[in-house]
């Protein structure tokens, strides 16, 4: 049997991991040269930033990410033109098309999962047609939204829409499959209508399978809207960090992909709370 370990232990290794970590990144970065790391000329000019930085790119330095996370933190909704906007204006763009996106997914598939559920025919009718599309890569969906919607901001919210459904689909019909069969013998037994049934037994049963599926969902989301972003430009954070690329601003690639983190994080963590609330109701 392993003890229990304090919290506060857990927290200090990870601080003293972080700081080796930063240090090491530091060091290195100072003996690659810092500022002065030369690029090969023939891929500065492969990326058309031949003449960028004097032909020199660095790697950066901790401290001059932070540096620069600072700068971007101090404004960080600025909006000087279709192509000049803050980092937080990003973020909200990809949010906004994410919500957009699961909400639609969750419309259609917890209603469409409790019929599965409650169904065995329509459960083996629609099961081959979920296990062809479900592995289905998102962004293979990208070209015919982009043909059919015409609108790159509405095409990634169909992705994002494609790639929440499955989790929230399948959760859901399991979560209502394995409600106990003696508690919907009471419910039976009470003359308790159908409707009465999914909304008194099944669903409060059920709950925190799908909620389970619409937490692997959020996470599905927020790592493909980035990718999605990526091919249609415009604005979000996968359309900065492709950006900041064609610029060599690798500090701002950096920063972003801490700032992907951290957003993925607290969407896990808030509909984790959700589901222990749910769990504790019950």
């Amino acid at each position: 049997m392993q003890r229990a370990v304090p919290a506060w232990q857990q927290a200090l290794l990870s601080v003293v991991l972080l700081a080796l970590l930063l240090g090491a990144w530091e060091l290195a970065a100072g003996r690659g040269g810092g500022t002065g790391a030369a690029v090969d000329p023939e891929y500065a000019a492969l990326l058309g930033q031949a003449a960028a930085q004097g032909g020199q790119t660095p790697f950066p330095r901790p401290s001059e990410i932070a540096a620069r996370l600072w700068e971007l933190l101090r404004d960080p909704f600025y909006i000087r033109g279709a192509n000049d906007q803050g980092i937080g204006v990003q973020l909200a763009h990809s949010l906004l098309r994410v919500a957009a996106g699961f909400g639609l997914a969750a419309l259609v598939a917890i209603p469409l999962g409790f019929l599965i559920g409650m169904s065995p025919l329509l459960s083996g009718a629609l099961n081959p047609f979920i296990q062809v599309l479900r592995p289905v890569s998102p962004l293979a969906w990208m070209p015919l939204a982009l043909f059919t919607i015409k609108d790159s901001a509405i095409s990634a919210i169909f992705v994002i829409f494609i790639c929440s459904i499955w989790p929230m689909l399948l959760n859901t019909a399991f979560g209502v499959q394995s409600v106990r069969r003696e508690w919907l013998n009471v419910a039976r037994t009470l003359e308790a209508g159908t409707l009465k049934t999914a909304f008194r037994v099944i669903l409060p049963a059920a709950a925190p399978t799908i909620l389970t599926g619409a937490r692997i969902s959020i996470g599905i989301a927020w790592l493909v809207i980035v990718a999605a972003e990526m091919l249609v430009g415009g604005t979000g954070i996968g359309y900065w960090v492709w950006n900041q690329w064609n610029n060599l601003s690798l500090s701002d690639i950096v920063i972003a992909i801490l700032l992907i983190g951290i957003v993925g994080l607290l969407l896990d963590r808030l509909l984790g709370a959700v589901a222990r609330l749910v769990a504790w109701q019950d």
